[in-house]
């Protein structure tokens, strides 16, 4: 159903977070009822390289939690069902930021790697938060796909 290509840059092992990735990549699919196979590329890095590429691709002059390069950034989620093996793109998360989220937050850093993939992956199906109306349909979306994870 869907293939992650997993990379860990960091300074410490963030491996267990594969699995974790796993289940919530099948609850997006599941949720979305998309059923053909997909990959995703997700890199955990630092905040030193998210901040380059932020700056690179977004013009934006600081470190950012995750950033998603979307494959098919024209198509939607419609036109994604039916097709054989597709990728979809690659998520990068920043492991510093998401240490610093989760402590300001005051959750697991579990639900913080938690809430970036699902955002990230929800990037690469074509779903954004550049309008307020859109906005309220992909965080509802997250939320319900992530329920309660501590």
């Amino acid at each position: 159903m869907i293939e992650l290509d997993y990379i860990n840059q960091g300074p410490k092992t963030y491996d267990e977070y594969d699995s974790v990735f796993n289940d919530l990549a099948k609850k997006v699919f599941n949720h979305l009822h998309l059923k053909d196979e997909y990959l995703v590329d997700v890199n955990i890095v630092d905040n030193k390289f998210i901040h380059q590429i932020n700056k690179t691709y977004r013009g934006v002059d600081r470190p950012t939690d995750v950033i998603s390069f979307a494959f098919l950034d024209d198509k939607d989620e419609t036109t994604l069902v039916g097709q054989n093996q597709i990728s979809l793109g690659t998520i990068l998360i920043s492991f510093e930021k998401a240490e610093e989220q989760a402590k300001e937050y005051e959750h697991s850093l579990k639900r913080e790697f938690s809430f970036l993939f699902v955002h990230g992956l929800l990037h690469l199906l074509g779903y954004d938060h550049m309008t307020k109306e859109d906005e309220v349909k992909m965080f509802a979306l997250q939320d319900e796909i992530l329920g309660g994870r501590k």
